[in-house]
């Protein structure tokens, strides 16, 4: 097996999209573009990446786009509803109310990251004081994909020791509610999933039933978790043996998958879902599943085309029928920014 390429870090594209207000959502080429403003979805993974690159660089470097991100947050998050809002204009006028489940667990999981990792204190007692505010909201959370995320930002909160009994408790709810979605999916043969449709970021799912099952010592929920998986990983192979995951017109099941366009988020994904099974059953193809997903970034992938800028840190939106998607928004940067440390922190090793 050859060798990782692992890039120092490089945070020029992501200062390139940040302003003093949060970070851009979307770009135009690598040039910001202001008209369709800010999320929270993407400031909490800001969060998260700030907190990986402060293990490479040191507190001091990320300091002051963590302290802008923490603020937004605390914009974002409603006293009446309990809930976080997501969208925000150029000027830093909010244009919803209570966002989705996604952007208020993607939340939660920024803010324990936070509290877990950074070298402020009084970051960190802000972000805990503002994870346990945003809690109890969680816990009706129906959503699978906010169901998993919420699991997620639950346990770091455990493991940092930042969660109390009211964690533990939403902890328990939702990795419950999850196990029941998919009991009985690992039996069946051809369609290992608890929905008609295949759609995004779908290696969360079996990422939170393995570490979810953990914490509450459930062996038929960890076990769902890496059946799962495998699956995904199967049928995200190509016949050429490179990562090809389900594009962006999804695939219903009976039906057509769609190959383009691809997301980067899928292979984030399916990295830090295979760095959670490996972590339990320390099964080699859960590495090797993690470094094809990661090779997909450059240029390992249906076109044998390089989706990071390695010089920058940008990553391309997504890969197309004709090549990449030239912009160079903020998901697709922070998705490619957070494999890199992932793999550089775990799956280069041995």
């Amino acid at each position: 097996m050859a060798e990782l390429s692992l890039p120092p870090v490089r945070r020029d594209h992501l200062e390139v999209l940040s302003n003093e207000i949060g970070v851009w959502q979307h770009a135009v080429g690598s040039t910001p573009n202001p008209d369709l403003g800010f999320c929270t979805d993407d400031v909490a993974r800001a969060v998260v990446v700030d907190v990986l690159h402060a293990r490479e660089l040191g507190w001091a470097p990320v300091a002051a786009s963590a302290e802008r991100s923490l603020r937004f947050l605390e914009e974002a998050f409603e006293s009446q509803s309990g809930r976080f809002r997501n969208f925000r204009d150029a000027s830093g006028h909010w244009l919803d109310s209570g966002g989705s489940e996604d952007c208020h667990a993607r939340a939660m999981a920024g803010l324990a990251m936070a509290a877990a990792e950074t070298g402020d204190p009084a970051l960190v007692e802000r972000a805990g004081r503002l994870f346990g505010r945003s809690l109890p909201a969680a816990g009706s959370f129906s959503t699978l994909r906010g169901v998993a995320a919420a699991i997620l930002a639950c346990n770091r909160a455990l493991e940092a020791g930042i969660g109390d009994e009211k964690t533990t408790g939403v902890h328990r709810l939702l990795a419950s509610r999850l196990a029941r979605a998919f009991d009985g999916v690992a039996l069946a043969r051809d369609w290992l999933w608890p929905e008609p449709v295949l759609t995004w970021e779908n290696a969360l799912l079996p990422q939170a039933l393995i570490i979810g099952g953990r914490r509450i010592e459930d062996e038929r929920m960890v076990g769902a978790g890496c059946a799962v998986l495998d699956w995904l990983v199967i049928e995200q192979t190509s016949r050429a043996g490179v990562f090809s995951p389900v594009g962006n017109g999804w695939w219903p099941r009976g039906g057509e998958r769609s190959i383009f366009d691809q997301q980067p988020i899928e292979a984030t994904a399916t990295i830090l879902a295979a760095e959670a099974a490996h972590s339990l059953t320390g099964a080699e193809r859960y590495k090797e599943a993690a470094r094809m997903a990661y090779r997909w970034f450059l240029g390992d992938n249906l076109l044998g085309v390089q989706l990071a800028d390695t010089a920058s840190g940008g990553c391309f939106d997504a890969l197309t029928p004709r090549g990449v998607n030239e912009n160079q928004g903020a998901e697709s940067t922070l998705m490619w920014l957070t494999a890199l440390e992932r793999m550089r922190h775990w799956g280069s090793r041995p």
